[in-house]
């Protein structure tokens, strides 16, 4: 089915991403405002027609999140109550992804009950980037296109032309991301054994698999939150032989002092991309900010045409020359 214009408008959490990918589409952000009231009630207006128009809508669900996601519902309801074609929500971060089964007793499924609640509201599409978990596609009864920043990641991390590279995995659950990552840069892979102690955050590592001695070795999560498993994961690794330790990760959580925190590590970089908005009190100079507009900008674009977002996938899809377009 077709639909009319294609339509970008943005939430409150990350206009910024939103403006970056509109103008990589080379079109105006939609109009729209979305405030709350005194009374801490949200309230979005569409100040524009979308009858019929294929719709998209930035908002990650990020700090702060459950404002983000109320938004977001709100946003969608609107509309949908506007007879909006097609509604595609965009959330480059998806928020409460970490709660995706129940590894405690008398647990929520979070990650599932986000998924029925932007169905319910109204949503007939989802694009999001780097799920943590990759059931959290089945959680949804509607098209999902999950893009991953493995790419962009690997091209900067590529042209700094480190020799004698390791790819690390910082847990047995990021072991699939490394070996993708590994084989982007034709480097041998390694895995972390470790063991998240509590709910805050702590964790303890019991083992390195992999020959990491004398090598470079650059650690791949799909998120960094306090920092703390990176900053464990760095030490270990340096205890290990390992020459330097660089980190990529796809989400900047960055929450309270990470950012400080990663500043005073033995990391000697930290790449991440601005799925979430990184504020200029946490852009530390460790830490580099790669753009993932324009990603997903172009799925967006192949979305509304029609085309096949899974070509971003394949090797042989050029991703430097899409940030290149960009770029110039």
């Amino acid at each position: 089915m077709r639909f009319g214009e294609l339509k970008v408008f943005s939430g409150n959490t990350h206009p910024a991403l939103a403006h970056t990918i509109c103008d990589h589409l080379g079109q105006p952000l939609g109009h729209a405002e979305a405030f709350e009231f005194t009374n801490e009630n949200l309230f979005v207006r569409i100040l524009e027609n979308v009858r019929e128009q294929d719709v998209f809508i930035v908002q990650p669900i990020a700090r702060p999140v459950n404002t983000s996601l109320m938004e977001l519902l709100i946003f969608i309801d609107a509309l949908k109550r506007a007879s909006a074609g097609r509604i595609t929500a965009v959330v480059p971060y998806y928020g409460y992804g970490r709660s995706d089964k129940k590894d405690q007793p008398r647990v929520p499924i979070t990650g599932r009950l986000v998924a029925d609640l932007l169905t319910t509201a109204g949503a007939n599409r989802l694009l999001s980037v780097d799920f943590h978990a990759g059931q959290i596609q089945g959680f949804f009864s509607i098209p999902v296109d999950e893009l991953t920043a493995e790419g962009i990641l690997s091209r900067y991390v590529a042209a700094k032309n480190l020799d004698n590279l390791v790819v690390v995995a910082t847990d047995v659950g990021r072991a699939k991301e490394a070996r993708s990552v590994g084989a982007r840069l034709h480097a041998p892979v390694a895995t972390i054994d470790k063991l998240r102690v509590d709910n805050h955050g702590h964790t303890e590592v019991f083992n390195v698999y992999g020959d990491v001695a004398g090598r470079r070795a650059l650690l791949i999560d799909d998120e960094i939150d306090s920092g703390g498993s990176m900053i464990v994961a760095t030490h270990a690794l340096l205890e290990r032989g390992a020459l330097e330790v660089y980190a990529a990760a796809t989400h900047p959580i960055l929450s309270g002092n990470a950012a400080q925190r990663l500043q005073e590590s033995p990391l000697k970089e930290v790449v991440v991309t601005d799925t979430v908005p990184v504020p200029l009190a946490k852009r530390v100079p460790k830490l580099t900010v790669l753009s993932i507009a324009p990603l997903l900008g172009e799925a967006i674009s192949r979305i509304y045409s029609g085309r096949s977002v899974g070509e971003l996938f394949e090797e042989t899809y050029d991703l430097g020359e899409l940030y290149k377009r960009r770029e110039d």
